[in-house]
């Protein structure tokens, strides 16, 4: 049997490629105006099938996970999003852009219903394993950033591109040679079933929905307009992509550690207790990133990227926690088809606004939903038996 480390390492490189892939555009846009001869909000927009795809895919990627093999559908992903990504560098229409975005965006749904499933079932500190690997995630969105800005200005946008794209499909290689065939495997061979009573796990996932749709739009629209907004609002930034990513990329880095702490935080403790703090900080620092400019703009980014990418982490502890090992595959499939599918709105919304007065408005509305991620805090369950584990489960030997 192939050890579970082995596997969850393959698992957090598969997180970074994941971030990274669906988020190498909206900095390598600001090299393309010139070529396709489109504004920033119209070219912006051409990603909306991604985005559209990312989350629609996430269902019948975890069905096949579960019903054929989570191994297989992860060597899908590695071989698939790298050949999406070559192709999408050699497009010379916007319909041939935003076909190869929705390509990427369909391969990238695979990585979390499929990879946070096996992550779970070779853990064994779920909130340790979730914490390290949402920081690979986001530092996968942090690198999108530096490396695509880096590319787009010294080789051409076109690199942005080709390059991660041979990375992925050589570890997709690489994958399958290290990773061979085996039945998927349920966490230490049983299935949790929960002891909580029924109105509280029913409590507990009806803020998961309500944060994930919520916190979906801000998480989404956010990473797609902070290249952007640095370009606009910091000065020494403008016309300088590679600046911008490396700006960009050391937000995300600050932002991932966010994940490391709650994930010893809930490990130890309930849900709620690092939910909370995370929850009351998004709102006011968005708001003033609508409002400042300079460094200060910076300064709010990090204080809202803290609070957003933390809350990643705490919705994944959800389904660890609350749902029943059994249906963990397809529990994560709703929650990041959830999540995925509502930021598809996010792309048009940072089109639309941008082009109409600028992020002002933009940030005031991400504001607006961060409170209600602070709602959803307010209303999310106060269990301290999350912690014992004994007295909320019981063995079930699961053979697949």
């Amino acid at each position: 049997m192939v050890s579970s480390r082995r596997i969850i390492a393959f698992v957090n490189v598969a997180h970074v490629v994941d971030h990274s892939f669906i988020l190498l555009f909206p900095t390598a846009v600001l090299g393309m105006g010139r070529q396709f001869d489109r504004p920033y909000g119209a070219l912006i927009a051409l990603s909306l099938g991604s985005f559209i795809a990312f989350g629609a895919g996430a269902l019948p990627a975890g069905w096949l996970g579960d019903r054929w093999s989570q191994r297989n559908m992860m060597a899908v992903f590695f071989i698939g999003i790298g050949l999406a990504t070559i192709a999408t560098g050699f497009a010379t229409t916007p319909f041939m852009l935003a076909s190869g975005l929705t390509a990427i965006g369909l391969f990238a749904s695979i990585y979390h219903p499929v990879g946070t499933a096996m992550l779970v079932s070779h853990a064994d500190r779920i909130g340790q394993q979730i914490g390290v690997n949402g920081v690979w995630g986001n530092l996968g969105v942090a690198f999108a950033a530096l490396v695509a800005g880096a590319l787009t200005q010294w080789l051409g946008w076109q690199w942005a591109f080709w390059l991660p794209g041979i990375v992925s499909f050589s570890v997709g290689l690489l994958y399958l040679s290290l990773v061979p065939a085996e039945p998927n495997r349920r966490k230490q061979n049983i299935a949790k079933a929960v002891g909580f009573p029924r109105a509280v796990i029913f409590r507990a996932f009806v803020v998961l929905a309500f944060v994930t749709l919520a916190g979906g739009v801000t998480f989404n629209a956010t990473t797609v307009a902070l290249p952007k907004l640095f370009a606009e609002r910091v000065p020494v930034l403008t016309n300088a992509a590679s600046a911008v990513g490396i700006v960009v990329c050391g937000v995300y880095v600050i932002g991932a550690m966010a994940q490391l702490i709650v994930g010893h935080v809930i490990d130890h403790h309930p849900l709620k207790t690092a939910f909370l703090p995370l929850a009351i900080l998004q709102a006011p620092f968005l708001l003033i990133a609508a409002v400042t400019s300079g460094w200060w703009t910076v300064f709010a980014a990090v204080g809202a990227i803290f609070a957003i990418f933390g809350q990643v982490t705490i919705n994944d502890g959800m389904v660890a926690k609350y749902a029943d090992t059994g249906w963990m595959a397809r529990i994560y499939a709703v929650r990041y088809s959830l999540s995925f599918g509502v930021t598809a709105l996010a792309v048009p919304l940072v089109a639309y606004l941008h082009d109409r007065g600028g992020f002002i408005t933009l940030f005031k509305v991400l504001s607006a939903f961060g409170a209600l991620v602070f709602l959803g805090a307010v209303l999310f369950p106060y269990r301290p038996d999350e912690l014992e584990p004994d007295l909320n489960t019981k063995a079930i030997a699961v053979n697949q």
